[in-house]
């Protein structure tokens, strides 16, 4: 009974972790976005006021078992995965500009998965 118990448990983590990954393509999109807007604006990609605050906010909304500092330890690597593909969205968008060529930026900033089939 215990093995099937650990198995249910499992299912769910599996579950849990799907919608965490869609949850973070979302986020990583709109991260995107944002990179597009930062460009035209000519505003940095690194704005560490910004991210302070994204910090206080996931720290406040946190309520364990997680600690805090594992919550912000977590959200900083999140923010910094962020902050590439924002940097790879400006890059791409320039480069496209520049070339004439234009690609979708926020597809450009996300490399593809190659397929198994």
């Amino acid at each position: 009974m215990a093995e099937k118990d650990i198995e249910d448990w499992r299912r769910r983590i599996d579950e849990i972790d799907r919608r965490l990954v869609e949850l973070l393509n979302e986020r990583s999109r709109c991260a995107i976005e944002i990179g597009h807007m930062k460009r035209s604006l000519g505003l940095p990609v690194y704005q560490p006021e910004r991210e302070q605050e994204i910090l206080a906010n996931v720290e406040q909304l946190n309520h364990g078992p997680l600690a805090d500092t594992a919550v912000r330890r977590l959200f900083e690597r999140v923010i910094d995965e962020a902050r590439s593909l924002e940097r790879a969205a400006r890059t791409e968008e320039g480069e496209a500009t520049a070339s004439g060529k234009g690609r979708n930026a926020t597809e450009a900033a996300v490399p593809k998965k190659e397929s198994n089939a």
